[in-house]
Formats: C-alpha cells, sequence, structure tokens
C-alpha cells in the first residue's frame, strides 16, 4: 500500500476509530497484528492514516477487537471506500490543513450545528462581513491571504445549498447580532441575510437574547457535525491559533449537553427572527 503525505480527515479518523477499537480490546498493536495476520508496523501505519486500508479489512478488525456496534463496523467500512479529494484540496498549499480537515469533515456530516456568543457563524455569514472579521485577526493577514480565507469560507457554505442539503441549526447570542463589523451597511446586509437563509426549510437560527439570566458553557464557539452514527460525531472549537478537533466519546457527551441547554436558553426561531429584524431596523 501507499502512503500519503496528506491524509484526508476521513481516513485520519478512521484510523483513530481503529485504535480506539483495538485498545478497548485491550490488544497491544503487536498482538493485535498476530490475529489480523499482518505486521505491527502495517497496522501502526494504518491507524495513523499513513497506510490506507480496505471496508473487509476494517469488518475483520472491528470482530477480532469484539465490536458488536454493527452500525459502528459499518459506518467505518464506508469510510475506506470514498478516495475522491474534495474541492477544499486546491487550499492545500494556502491555508492551514486544519481548515481543509473542517471542510472536509462538514462535506461528511449528516447534521450540523453551531453556538455563536460573538460572532456570526462561519456558514452563515455573508461575504463583506467574513473579509472584515478576516481584516480584524491577529496576527494580521496579507490582502491576498484574506482573499484566500474569504473565498474558502463561501466554497463552504455550499453545505447549505446543494441538493442534499443536510440539517443546520445555530445558537446565535444576541451579543453577535449587534456587533457592528463593518460598519452599520455591512452589519444590516448580513442580518438582512440571516433573515433569507432561516426560511429555508433544513436551517434553523435561534437566538440567545441578552435578558436570558444564564449562558451554559465558557462563551467559546462551537460547532459540531454529526457522523453517520453518534460515535463518529465532531466536536469543532474556535481557537487564536485555528480549529482544534474533539471526537472522545467523553468530550463529545458533555459538548452534546451543552448545546442541549444552550437550545434551551434560545427564542423560538420566529421570536429569533423577530429580534433579528428589529435590531435590523435600528441600524
Amino acid at each position: 500500500m501507499a502512503g500519503r503525505a496528506a491524509p484526508t480527515a476521513r481516513r485520519t479518523r478512521l484510523g483513530a476509530e481503529l485504535r480506539k477499537l483495538r485498545e478497548r480490546a485491550g490488544m497491544t498493536t503487536t498482538q493485535a497484528a498476530d490475529l489480523l495476520g499482518t505486521s505491527a508496523g502495517q497496522l501502526s501505519n494504518i491507524e495513523v492514516a499513513r497506510f490506507g486500508v480496505s471496508a473487509e479489512r476494517v469488518r475483520v478488525a472491528a470482530h477480532t477487537y469484539s465490536c458488536t456496534d454493527q452500525a459502528l463496523i459499518e459506518a467505518l467500512a464506508t469510510m475506506t471506500g470514498d478516495r475522491k479529494r474534495g474541492w477544499w484540496e486546491e487550499y492545500r498549499e494556502i491555508l492551514p490543513p486544519k481548515l481543509l480537515d473542517l471542510a472536509e469533515i462538514e462535506h461528511h456530516g449528516t447534521g450540523l450545528q453551531a453556538a455563536h456568543s460573538i460572532h456570526i457563524p462561519g456558514l452563515l455569514q455573508t461575504i463583506d462581513h467574513a473579509r472584515e472579521i478576516y481584516r480584524q485577526a491577529v496576527p494580521e493577514m496579507s490582502p491576498p491571504e484574506i482573499e484566500h480565507r474569504v473565498s474558502y469560507r463561501v466554497k463552504r457554505q455550499a453545505v447549505l445549498y446543494r441538493d442534499d442539503a443536510v440539517p443546520y441549526r445555530a445558537l446565535i447570542h444576541e451579543a453577535a447580532l449587534r456587533m457592528r463589523f463593518g460598519g452599520p451597511d455591512v452589519a444590516r446586509a448580513q442580518l438582512l441575510h440571516l433573515l433569507k437563509l432561516s426560511e429555508q426549510a433544513h436551517v434553523t437560527i435561534r437566538v440567545i437574547p441578552f435578558e436570558v439570566t444564564y449562558y451554559p458553557g465558557s462563551g467559546q464557539s462551537v460547532y459540531y457535525v454529526q457522523g453517520s452514527v453518534p460515535a463518529l460525531d465532531t466536536a469543532q472549537l474556535d481557537q487564536s491559533h485555528g480549529p482544534v478537533f474533539i471526537d472522545s466519546e467523553a468530550q463529545l457527551t458533555q459538548y452534546r449537553l451543552l448545546l442541549e441547554r444552550l437550545d434551551a436558553a434560545a427564542l423560538s426561531s420566529a421570536k429569533s427572527r423577530d429580534l433579528v429584524r428589529k435590531i435590523a431596523q435600528e441600524l
């Protein structure tokens, strides 16, 4: 098998999940390799995504590790078949690899949910709003880098418009709606864009108003991408140095609970639209 210098996010996640199954079975790489009829080195290369693996080998490995979750096994087997690289590859030498991984994970997600307290979620941003956000980045970005980031963000937004678009749910604090990035005209256009997007059947936008007396969590942005089975979900956190991906079972459970509590604090979709419209009229 030939290795790749830049494995896809799906291959990386597949290798990580196979490693989790092996470790839960209490096996070392040497023990597992003996049972699977391969070498410890080759098994390690699969787990760190240097080598690919066939769907049948995934099934054999899962059963060897005593995994009884058939839905998970089949989901992992499906992850071996997609060798096609997506649009994000054109940015391979231009943007940080983690951003490309985000686009790939998002592309294959079965449901998307974002929670933001200061910024409008990236998939919902207008071009002018996004450009202003990048202009304010620290460290400062060059004009070409800003434009690369903006075009990348716009192409990510295609997941909301494709024929097989998955459900998208955004929980946005009122503070984010009142931020005037780019000035009143840009801010107003951004709010009207939110109203337009909220009319799509698969898009739900709900606002957490200032009047709510609690706000669960630390206030950081959370982006939750549902996999084909819950064990393959991914939580993504925004950090100043770039996106951080979380896929451990305990942490995913924690972020699901956080999103549920934020959801409970938010206005209904209709009342959220009324508040967005009111703020836009005030600009």
